[in-house]
């Protein structure tokens, strides 16, 4: 049985699009036709088999994002909880989703589902809606038993990082919207007002005050260079991001970062607390230690802190302790690696684990309230300055005019 889309029409000749499950495209134009539609396109939506050995694979520009995820995590948990087979649960799932895209998503998990592959298995195939911590978690319940209890501290785990995510954004809005606008004002002033004022200070033909002058130069460059001016910030920037492709370019700029005193500690505790979090939620679901390891730097951003974890899951491969692998890396907070150690001798590790990674979300939460504390007050004050420098450029010579005129 597999997944297919659909276009047809109603009675009233009205266009209606959704998903079907079938045998095949005949059996789904039968489905319609029951319905009182009339079938007009039907497509199966499985169509690279090549790349998992003939099991169909869904291929979608764009799956789930964090928010449509942590929905349908926490309605299977509730599904399942309730003693739902899985595939009566997806089910029930695609048929409350309104949102097309993630119901092509989750009818797909439940073909692969019917067909006999496990819940795991079908997830793996949309590997931009579930990712390796994902599955990982989910192959674990379904061994243990345990699938709702596992699929409800997901659902925790997805919303805990949709939630950092949304206040950092909302944090960074109000700052940037400052910065634009004053960019602008200044912009408008050095383009508009300060030409005005040029012909008047030249008919006086005397010396202008120094800010003055330099205001006037530097009105004059951005009318007759601030093309060129916008094209370098452009390609400037267009090349950072191209540069950021590069292996070797983002690890470089990532190292710098983590060396910025107050940011570097903030990219560490929030890639830190991403890291404690999915090793406690892995080795709390049972899978083994190691593979914890592995697949937990996956979600670390920052590059050498994702190589740094590579190298201690090696080492833990070799025997070495957790804490004490992750030590010799000196990149992870001194407490973090405490608890960490605090947990494997008292074989509680994913509890610590868990209790380090609210360690580091308060501490996170704790710099980011500080930094947008000072960072707003901050950004008015600069571009206060700035154009309070463009008014007494203005006015300097005005304050002047009489000893200007004779």
């Amino acid at each position: 049985m597999g997944a297919f889309e659909y276009t047809a029409l109603d009675a009233r000749g009205r266009r209606k699009k959704g998903v079907l499950e079938g045998d095949a495209a005949r059996a789904i134009r039968t489905q319609l036709r029951d319905r009182g539609l009339t079938p007009i396109e039907v497509n199966e939506v499985a169509e690279n088999r090549a790349a998992h050995g003939g099991r169909s694979v869904l291929g979608f520009s764009r799956g789930m994002n964090v928010t449509e995820l942590a929905l349908f995590t926490r309605q299977l948990a509730t599904l399942a909880h309730a003693g739902l087979p899985m595939e009566e649960a997806l089910k029930a799932v695609a048929e409350q989703t309104e949102n097309e895209r993630v119901q092509k998503i989750i009818v797909g998990v439940r073909a692969e589902v019917v067909e006999g592959n496990t819940f795991a298995a079908a997830l793996a195939d949309f590997p931009k809606s579930f990712s390796p911590l994902y599955q990982a978690t989910a192959a674990a319940g379904e061994q243990s038993g345990h699938i709702d209890e596992v699929l409800n501290g997901l659902a925790d785990y997805v919303e805990e990082q949709q939630a950092l995510r949304q206040k950092i954004l909302a944090a960074l809005i109000y700052p940037a919207f400052l910065v634009v606008v004053s960019i602008g004002i200044v912009i408008a002033l050095l383009s508009t007002v300060v030409p005005k004022l040029v012909h008047v200070f030249n008919s006086v033909h005397a010396d202008l005050p120094a800010l003055t002058v330099f205001l006037i130069a530097t009105s004059d460059f951005l009318r007759d260079w601030g093309w060129l001016l916008a094209i370098v910030v452009a390609a400037l920037i267009g090349g950072f991001i191209y540069g950021l492709r590069y292996p070797g370019f983002r690890r470089g700029f990532h190292t710098t970062v983590l060396r910025i005193p107050l940011l570097g500690r903030f990219v560490r505790g929030v890639n830190t607390a991403r890291f404690t979090r999915t090793l406690a939620i892995l080795t709390r679901s049972g899978v083994p230690a190691l593979d914890a390891m592995t697949i937990g730097a996956d979600v670390v951003t920052n590059v050498p802190m994702h190589e740094a974890i590579k190298r201690a899951a090696t080492r833990v491969r070799e025997g070495d302790a957790i804490h004490r692998a992750l030590q010799r890396e000196n990149l992870f907070p001194a407490i973090t690696l405490h608890m960490i150690a605090n947990g494997e001798m008292s074989g509680e590790l994913d509890a610590m684990l868990g209790r380090a990674a609210d360690h580091q979300d308060r501490e996170v939460e704790t710099m980011r309230e500080g930094v947008m504390g000072i960072l707003g007050p901050a950004v008015i004050l600069s571009m206060g300055g700035i154009v309070l420098m463009i008014v007494l450029a203005v006015l300097l010579p005005v304050f002047h005019l009489n000893q200007l005129v004779q």
